[in-house]
């Protein structure tokens, strides 16, 4: 199936040179090639960074009968050898010599999240549209590149945030910004921790397995074990080079319904601020589980304030969601649950839901890449609700009162505004322009 694409072959390896420069080798035919997807066509599907999520999201992918699955890119070629057998699909050591082949439409990307950004914009500038696991940015800077890329090149990017694909958590969230329980006064969401530092000592780096190429934006630090694997003793999900920590990582999920279910879905907190003592994350030298660090790096509480004096604490609410108080009372939200005070609200409201057959977030993908329609959680989408989780960390981070504009995306403080985004390894920069 071919694609239709606004940059030649030439503008594309020029740019794709820019970012990647001399520690990567840019492969030579990278491009789209014209037409879409018919309507009687199945989609051509490929894995970048295909792990432990990435192999529940092939799963998903394998009940879409207008998907297929015909290739896979991974760090470690024998992982990527091993899906490609059971797919009967090609495998690649290097993502870019996959996006060459120009009968594939689109791409999954479940890498660590330090990668997000530079896979999903070299896909979209090869014309594959794209569907990037949440949280979908390390930065916030990284969230509008990927958007002007998704737009700049017509592509359809899909973040992973499943539960916007729920029948309970879309009536959820339509209850709390229809009015169900009036003017929302306050915002209970779960206290997500921050990330904290990595020291663990050096293990031998597995055959077969490019640790620097795994590590790439960031500055490589020694192979462990506990930091390849995501969520281990600790994993990198904890470690401040490769992530947001939980803030990112839940708070992408819990975050995100806060943001649906008061129609900020272009729009985001006008003020951060903290309350308690000043952060103080650990080093973890030696394995150990995420406890410590997460009992550390959820203070100072996070508060965040909307337009219209709705504030948000970040407490005791539900990790998948958050309650929300009203005049006339108050819901909560969770995966795939909802419920409310007086009782009457969400039961009468899920009682006319009835039986609704389960959605599928891959599947929501698959027919809007037929179809060229904006997805469920659509990548505009998908960076502001993680831009929420990041201004949590920004908050920590700075330990000060900030006013934050939705519109510019900066805020009233210089030193705030440097952490947008954070320094690259050289050969692995963002575009300044996609």
């Amino acid at each position: 199936m071919n694609r239709s694409t606004n940059s030649s072959r030439r503008q594309f390896l020029a740019k794709t040179a820019s970012v990647l420069a001399a520690p990567m080798i840019i492969p030579s035919g990278v491009l789209a090639a014209p037409g879409r997807p018919g309507a009687n066509d199945r989609v051509a599907v490929a894995g970048i960074g295909i792990g432990r999520r990435g192999g529940q999201l092939l799963g998903d992918l394998k009940r879409c009968k207008d998907a297929q699955f015909v290739a896979v890119a991974d760090v470690n070629y024998a992982t990527a050898s091993s899906l490609a057998s059971q797919y009967n699909a090609e495998a690649f050591r290097d993502y870019r010599a996959l996006l060459e082949r120009k009968d594939i439409d689109a791409i999954i990307t479940a890498t660590p999240d330090h990668w997000h950004a530079i896979v999903s914009i070299h896909a979209c500038q090869a014309g594959k549209d794209v569907y990037v696991e949440k949280p979908m940015t390390l930065t916030i800077v990284e969230g509008r590149r990927m958007i002007e890329a998704a737009r700049k090149y017509g592509c359809i990017v899909q973040c992973g945030s499943q539960q916007r694909s729920m029948a309970v958590n879309r009536l959820g969230c339509e209850l709390v910004r229809t009015g169900a329980i009036g003017k929302i006064e306050r915002v209970i969401a779960h206290n997500y921790p921050s990330p904290w530092e990595c020291a663990l000592p050096a293990q031998p780096v597995p055959d077969g397995l490019d640790w620097d190429f795994w590590c790439g934006p960031v500055e490589p630090v020694p192979y462990n074990k506990d930091i390849a694997t995501p969520r281990a003793n600790p994993g990198w999900i904890s470690f401040r080079p490769f992530s947001g920590g939980e803030m990112t990582g839940w708070g992408a999920h819990g975050l995100d319904q806060v943001q649906w279910a008061l129609g900020m879905d272009e729009s985001g907190p006008i003020e951060i601020w903290t309350e308690g003592p000043k952060f103080d994350p650990p080093t973890y030298t030696q394995p150990e589980s995420q406890k410590r660090g997460d009992e550390i790096c959820s203070k100072p509480k996070v508060f965040m304030r909307y337009a219209g004096d709705i504030v948000m604490e970040l407490g005791n609410g539900p990790a998948g969601g958050a309650i929300f108080i009203g005049e006339k009372g108050k819901i909560t939200i969770d995966r795939g649950r909802c419920t409310s005070d007086p009782p009457e609200i969400a039961a009468d409201a899920l009682k006319k839901l009835g039986k609704v057959p389960p959605e599928s977030h891959m599947e929501n993908w698959i027919a809007c890449i037929k179809s060229r329609q904006k997805p469920v959680a659509d990548v505009e989408i998908g960076h502001r609700s993680t831009t929420v989780c990041h201004l949590g960390n920004i908050a920590r981070w700075a330990g000060r009162r900030l006013r934050w504009d939705p519109v510019k995306e900066q805020f009233d403080d210089a030193e705030a505004n440097a952490l947008l985004d954070r320094k690259r390894r050289k050969g692995y920069e963002l575009p300044e322009k996609v």
